[in-house]
């Protein structure tokens, strides 16, 4: 034990939105119970890396008795994050789940797109949906218009089917509580070896969904991709509060 630099986070700052363990090369960092935590003092540098990834200020650089950094330790703990980022990123379940079986299904058409005292139509085009059960293969992908949509939105925006789905094809996941490392491996892999047109990110108001636009952003980098980045937020009354494009990350 001495004392040495490391990292505080301010918990009431903190919105779990995971950007600060993206950053955080030796995986000091974890979320738990929706907040940013330190995994242990040894696997800390204090360099702080970390920080500027925070939208929130939560993080700071602080002087405290703590263990001496271990590289050692730290290459033991990327081995099981990778271990289990691998297992994640598997394209069906260990099981053989049949739910996650691909599948291209026909949208029903709406009698009149104006009457809207009738049912609206489902405007899904494939199965699974869960951009952990997609397999970069599958041909619905191939230069199509993705939609990474945040599990919330489904329930919060009524119109969905008609305004969002239609001739798009979607996958869904939560950015708050889900491993966001692997559904930015999973989306790289799926835009370099598809090449859908666009992708659009239909994420919430609260602040942790914005993770997905992070994640999106991170995937095109990744995967190299020369596309445009749209954004949707939707607020918790169900309306639409904001559209724009982020624009062509690998031109950045």
């Amino acid at each position: 034990m001495a004392n040495r630099k490391i990292i505080e986070i301010d918990e009431e700052k903190c919105d779990g939105c995971g950007q600060c363990i993206l950053a955080c090369a030796e995986g000091a960092l974890e979320l738990v119970d929706g907040k940013a935590k330190l995994v242990g003092d040894v696997y800390c540098d204090g360099l702080g890396t970390c920080i500027g990834e925070c939208p929130q200020g939560a993080l700071t650089i602080i002087e405290r008795e703590a263990d001496e950094f271990d590289e050692a330790k730290v290459e033991e703990l990327l081995e099981r994050h990778d271990a289990s980022k691998a297992a994640a990123v598997e394209n069906t379940m260990p099981c053989g789940c049949p739910s996650s079986a691909t599948m291209t299904l026909k949208p029903v058409e709406s009698e009149t797109a104006e009457d809207t005292s009738v049912g609206i139509s489902s405007q899904l085009g494939h199965w699974p949906i869960k951009l952990q059960l997609l397999s970069p293969q599958s041909s619905f992908l191939k230069n199509s218009d993705l939609v990474l949509m945040a599990d919330c939105t489904a329930a919060a925006y009524p119109n969905l089917h008609r305004d969002i789905l239609q001739g798009r094809v979607v996958a869904m996941g939560c950015p708050k509580l889900d491993n966001l490392e692997a559904h930015i491996t999973k989306l790289a892999e799926i835009l370099k070896d598809a090449q859908p047109k666009s992708l659009t990110v239909l994420h919430m108001e609260v602040p942790c969904c914005r993770g997905f636009v992070f994640a999106a952003e991170k995937a095109i980098e990744q995967a190299g991709a020369d596309m445009p980045l749209n954004t949707i937020l939707i607020g918790r009354t169900g309306k639409i509060l904001r559209e724009e494009t982020v624009g062509c990350a690998a031109c950045c």
